[in-house]
């Protein structure tokens, strides 16, 4: 709740004077900022114009007090694209529109923290028409506040010119009534979204289904990205095509998969690509191509992303490339929050003795569900090493266990 939210800041240093006419929906808790975060504002806030200086100012004070940002996190957004306000008026008008429209404090702080520009736009001449149409459609309450908390871009688009146009074709077609909503949500991420566009996608599925990839591996593709499905026709075609010739079977679980990729990956990057695998792993064409009908989504990563998890398992963890190699779906995991804490289990148990290097696989360490690395090395050992949750959820590293990656080259 905002009230949990709330700051205020009247006792904060002078670097950010508080606008006591900042009204908000409840009261607010105390709040404190050490000196060197107020300090740090202070600085970054450049007045050659005092004017400005103050304007932005009234921008980070309003945004720790009304949603309990941090004051880095509240002066990098005051520096974003169109966010201009000087007074408290237009944002909480703005803010009580989408409460009005169901959305919690959290939705709400959400769509702030990805588009603060939006709190300086027309509330009910900019916004409402477009939370209007949607409930209109249906999509209203939790479903609505989703929808734009996810993506809040909608709401700096067209109603006519786009969201009514686009939201008319996909409800034309052959997809779930229940699906609706959810395709509508994966509109404008990552690619300029057009009527044009998404006029591609009715004949595109026919396509796809004409040449037997079950409705199911569609609509499931539909309700994560519409990229691949909304590229011209012919050209759909032809990367169809060209995941077919790679040994792909269109009923295949990672056709659409492929189709994404080939989609995505232009030439350049994809010779590019299938460079860096050859030299790192010593692939032929073949191993690669059958590494890519094992797991296609390796494909859609950059060198620099792929190079640093590879780095980490053969160096730290001492896997063989080839071995990587024949387990592409491990590239596909998040290095930081996924593979880093269970190699880390998994280190501190072998130098600890606890297990031996055959009673595990880098396929069963990175890919396996949590449910199962959980009960297998992580609650089996708990009593001999108290610290193996922690580090299992990235809350300890393995230095503070006081042991450590060495740089090796063996097996593991």
């Amino acid at each position: 709740m905002f009230g949990f939210c709330c700051r205020r800041l009247q006792l904060l240093v002078p670097s950010i004077s508080v606008d006591s006419s900042v009204t908000h929906f409840q009261k607010a808790s105390p709040f404190s900022t050490s000196y060197s975060s107020l300090s740090f504002i202070g600085s970054e806030i450049h007045d050659d114009k005092p004017e400005d200086g103050k304007h932005q100012s009234f921008i980070v004070s309003y945004l720790i007090n009304s949603f309990g940002f941090s004051p880095q996190l509240a002066l990098s957004l005051s520096k974003k694209r169109g966010v201009h306000f000087n007074s408290p008026k237009q944002p909480d008008s703005v803010i009580k529109l989408l409460r009005d429209y169901g959305f919690s404090d959290t939705h709400v702080s959400e769509i702030v923290k990805k588009r603060p520009d939006l709190l300086s736009y027309n509330a009910q001449e900019t916004i409402m028409p477009k939370l209007e149409f949607f409930t209109s459609v249906g999509i209203r309450g939790t479903a609505l506040a989703h929808i734009i908390s996810g993506n809040p871009k909608f709401l700096t688009f067209s109603l006519e010119e786009n969201l009514r146009p686009c939201y008319v074709i996909i409800r034309s077609l052959p997809i779930p009534d229940k699906m609706v909503g959810l395709v509508l949500s994966k509109l404008y991420q990552g690619f300029t979204v057009t009527a044009p566009l998404l006029s591609n996608i009715a004949p595109n599925i026919a396509f796809l289904k004409s040449v037997q990839v079950p409705e199911s591996s569609v609509n499931l593709y539909l309700s994560i990205t519409l990229f691949a499905v909304s590229r011209e026709t012919h050209k759909c075609k032809e990367n169809v095509e060209r995941v077919i010739s790679m040994g792909i079977s269109p009923s295949s679980s990672s056709f659409m998969k492929a189709l994404y990729v080939i989609s995505a990956v232009d030439g350049l990057k994809w010779v590019q690509r299938m460079e860096v695998y050859k030299t790192t792993f010593g692939w032929t064409e073949d191993d690669f191509f059958l590494a890519f009908r094992k797991n296609p989504m390796f494909m859609g990563m950059s060198e620099k992303i792929v190079l640093s998890k590879i780095d980490f398992l053969v160096k730290r963890m001492g896997w063989e490339p080839a071995l990587v190699g024949a387990s592409p779906s491990v590239l596909t995991y998040s290095l930081e929050k996924w593979t880093i804490p269970r190699c880390s289990v998994i280190r501190v148990l072998l130098l600890k003795g606890l297990i031996m290097k055959g009673e595990f696989s880098l396929g069963g360490t990175v890919t396996t569900s949590k449910s199962y690395f959980l009960d297998r090395f992580v609650i089996r050992y708990q009593e001999q090493v108290p610290e193996l949750l922690n580090i299992f959820q990235g809350k300890m590293s393995i230095v503070d266990v006081g042991l450590g990656f060495e740089e090796t080259g063996e097996t593991t």
